[in-house]
């Protein structure tokens, strides 16, 4: 139905597609997998016409295709349904449903009566039941996710791409959309499925293509891939290649007695936290284990108040912290050092001394005056510290490199002298030199006291700068590895493990 040769494309400073050869045949339920970075995205945006690729072919039923934009491809039979619902909310969800392609009477206006009729019966087969004058906005984003399902299936696609589709929809709409995607199988439609949830794949897809940095490192029967290799593939770790003994990288051990300085107990997040709880020692660096939308990155958040949580409870030394509330957490000693630095860290504007004192900005003031040579201490303290590589502090952070955009986001938070410190990914995108200077800042920081919970996709960082590892899958907590348990086979295991994890009813 579909097949993808050779397929490339550059941006500058990053190959995301690297000579990429993907095939999909009618009636085939295709598994595409990767960690961040993989290049699954790209792929996407190349097959429905939002991308042109630089190299490669694209056949479609066995004609050579090219889209210019996503309606050409749309129009030649390829329907998208992003994990975000791209669709208009202020619009009906019959127009929304039709949006492009509306029925029309005999003096070319729209049949309305027509329209909401088809959509009803398009829904109604979805096993939703909704008004369909109303507009899309006041649906719940479950239902909002069946409405793009609905649109794709009228679109008459051969084939039809899913990326994440199950991200924000309840067990019964899993188990409907699982139906549906059979209906298709049995039409001739080929389905591209993209998850990172195992189960789902396991259940609904035939076969299974690993992209790792671009490019393709499998292609085959997934039912004859069992789940440890699977994950192996996609985190680029063999198990031949895996030691069976953890090993110390950072200068020493880390000072891990006392109480607690952190815990989460029960964090609850509809669609994405499933009771996760942990502890956090003065001292201590606890990793968060699993794959991208195992739950990390909403785990950190939920603790810093950056996404409020639906129940369950933070402490700081004993001290409960109002959940849901960035001020909150700051104050009672919780920093985080955001996945995305570029959009929800550094200001590129303003200066490195102007970036580091944002957060401490009130505890510099006297008077409510800022106190220019307070701020000036605390930034020469912190460029020292930290080894910051700029002109002078007044040089703008966006014409920093990487490595030193991230020592300028952790010396902001180390400036209101925290005592937890949630670091997620903080050596994604950096060179060696820089990520080596990271490294050991973090284990410093450990050694005077700090309680540190990191989250890494690079398996060894995570395995060598970590005294525990709670393994995360499925926004639930399936393991917590410590001691001599911390080695990468022990991860790999628990990250491919079937229990646990999946939709609760």
């Amino acid at each position: 139905m579909l097949s993808v040769t050779g397929l490339s494309k550059t941006f500058p400073g990053a190959r995301a597609l690297d000579g990429v050869d993907l095939a999909v045949g009618p009636a085939e339920v295709h598994a595409l997998i990767g960690e961040n970075g993989a290049g699954k995205s790209t792929l996407i945006k190349v097959l429905t016409g939002v991308y042109r690729p630089d190299e490669g072919e694209i056949v479609l039923q066995g004609r050579p295709v090219r889209f210019a934009t996503p309606l050409e491809a749309q129009r030649a039979g390829i329907s998208t349904i992003y994990q975000e619902v791209n669709l208009v909310p202020l619009m009906s969800v019959a127009r929304n449903l039709f949006l492009g392609r509306e029925p029309r009477g005999r003096l070319g206006l729209i049949d309305f009566r027509r329209m909401h009729r088809a959509a009803d019966e398009a829904l109604r087969a979805l096993g939703l039941r909704v008004d369909v004058r109303r507009p899309l906005r006041s649906l719940g984003v479950g239902a909002q996710q069946m409405v793009a399902l609905a649109r794709a299936m009228a679109a008459d696609a051969r084939v039809v791409v899913m990326d994440e589709p199950t991200s924000s929809l309840e067990p019964r709409e899993v188990r409907t959309l699982f139906e549906v995607i059979r209906t298709l199988k049995e039409r001739g439609i080929a389905v591209i499925y993209v998850s990172h949830r195992l189960d789902e794949l396991y259940e609904i897809c035939d076969t299974v293509t690993v992209l790792r940095d671009g490019k393709r490192v499998h292609t085959g029967s997934l039912a004859e891939l069992d789940r440890l290799r699977l994950v192996s593939l996609m985190l680029g770790r063999e198990m031949g290649e895996v030691r069976g003994e953890g090993r110390t990288k950072f200068t020493g051990a880390h000072r891990t007695g006392g109480e607690p300085v952190l815990e989460a107990t029960d964090l609850t997040i509809r669609h994405s936290l499933r009771g996760v709880s942990l502890r956090l020692r003065p001292g201590e660096v606890v990793g968060l284990g699993g794959l991208l939308g195992s739950g990390r990155s909403e785990t950190v958040r939920a603790i810093a108040g950056a996404l409020p949580a639906d129940s369950g409870r933070v402490l700081v030394a004993g001290v409960p912290v109002r959940t849901g509330s960035t001020p909150a957490a700051i104050r009672a000693g919780i920093s985080l050092l955001p996945e995305d630095r570029k959009a929800e860290g550094i200001v590129p504007g303003l200066s490195v001394r102007e970036n580091i004192a944002l957060a401490a900005l009130p505890g510099l003031a006297r008077f409510g005056l800022v106190d220019d040579a307070r701020i000036d201490r605390v930034v020469d303290t912190f460029v020292k510290r930290l080894r910051i590589k700029a002109s002078s502090p007044h040089q703008k952070v966006g014409e920093l490199s990487g490595g030193n955009q991230q020592k300028v986001l952790l010396a902001r938070w180390l400036a209101m002298r925290p005592r937890v410190l949630l670091l997620d990914e903080p050596t994604r995108g950096i060179d060696v030199g820089a990520k080596a200077e990271v490294q050991g800042l973090i284990d410093e920081l450990a050694d005077e006291g700090l309680g540190v919970l990191l989250i890494s996709s690079d398996m060894e960082e995570l395995i060598e700068g970590s005294d525990r590892v709670v393994v995360l899958r499925d926004g639930a907590v399936v393991a917590e590895l410590t001691g001599t348990e911390v080695t990468e086979e022990r991860l790999l295991r628990a990250i491919a493990s079937e229990e646990s994890g999946g939709h609760d009813d």
